[in-house]
């Protein structure tokens, strides 16, 4: 029975360890988690950046891409109004020459055109990423501060309640020693005021022996004090 008992004790302070390492292990896991968050927001802060310098980069692109759209629709309107003339002063082969050239700056166009497109389009899809990364991140930034923030109130907390727990199993034992300090204050001056009380009785006794020794005070102890005190209680 007593080898049942002590393995059944055993068996719970292995539990009673099992659960506080499980929940160190929670702590630190816990605590490694919000580290590796931290930097994975710094990792992502970083490439928000660059997402925006390569949109920056972009949209210069996209730029430059439509002005040279537009110089070659003017390029073209110049070379038409070359065509017209030479068709208006009968030059037919020198129109042709012409025209030969508005078709090249035609295709060029629209090259120019798919190339502004295209861009465009990535400016569009880029500029969707970034705005969903900047809200994921403000999201997340904000989740963390306030895991963060309650941490630091619920830690306060937890060490402000075990004070308090500490302090409150200390008061009966602080209370009982004031007790018994006051107790023994309080024995010390009535031991001090008894010797007070008996040092004056006895300067007192001494001052009436004097007194009576030099026959100033009466000794009503003396015979004839006896004396005439029995006297007066004789009947008349």
């Amino acid at each position: 029975m007593p080898k049942s008992d002590g393995g059944n004790i055993w068996s719970k302070l292995l539990g009673s360890l099992r659960g506080g390492a499980h929940e160190l292990g929670e702590d630190w896991l816990d605590s490694r988690a919000l580290r590796i968050l931290d930097q994975e927001i710094r990792d992502c802060d970083i490439e928000l950046r660059q997402s925006r310098e390569s949109l920056a980069h972009l949209l210069a692109r996209h730029t430059l891409a439509e002005r040279a759209l537009s110089e070659s629709g003017e390029k073209i309107a110049e070379y038409e109004t070359y065509a017209i003339k030479a068709l208006a002063s009968g030059e037919e082969t020198l129109a042709r020459e012409v025209a030969d050239k508005i078709v090249q700056l035609e295709s060029s166009r629209s090259d120019d055109q798919r190339h502004v497109q295209a861009l465009a389009a990535s400016v569009a899809e880029l500029r969707k990423t970034v705005a969903m990364a900047e809200g994921n991140i403000r999201r997340l930034k904000q989740q963390l501060d306030t895991v963060k923030a309650t941490e630091s109130v619920q830690r306060a907390q937890a060490a402000v309640a075990q004070r308090y727990v500490g302090a409150h199993n200390k008061m009966p034992t602080a209370i009982d020693s004031l007790a018994r300090i006051k107790q023994k204050q309080a024995e010390r001056g009535a031991r001090v005021e008894a010797a007070e009380q008996l040092a004056r009785a006895d300067r007192g006794d001494a001052l009436e022996r004097k007194l009576r020794d030099a026959g100033i005070m009466a000794d009503d102890a003396g015979t004839d004090a006896v004396l005439t005190r029995l006297r007066q209680k004789l009947p008349d």
